[in-house]
């Protein structure tokens, strides 16, 4: 099980604005993501680089820039800022 930590309104607020201003519609992630995707451990938590798709292009230019660490029961992802590196 996978719990996801809630972002702060500024954090949410700039993720809004970065996909307002790249101007696509995102969609749900295929099982190819995995592929292209960047994950590094460092001991006590992945930091994860996630490929987003957007329905005008497929594998966009955007990542999703998230940690995830052990929790009981399962997983905690932070969510860090969607972005175009």
């Amino acid at each position: 099980m996978a719990n996801v930590s809630p972002v702060s309104a500024e954090t949410a607020s700039r993720i809004r604005k970065y996909l307002q201003d790249y101007g696509a519609t995102l969609i749900a992630l295929p099982d190819a993501i995995w592929g292209s995707s960047v994950c590094i451990w460092y001991g006590d938590h992945w930091d994860a680089l996630v490929d987003l798709w957007t329905q005008e292009e497929g594998q966009s230019d955007l990542v999703l820039h998230v940690r995830v660490s052990e929790a009981n029961p399962g997983f905690l992802i932070q969510i860090h800022l969607v972005y175009v590196p």
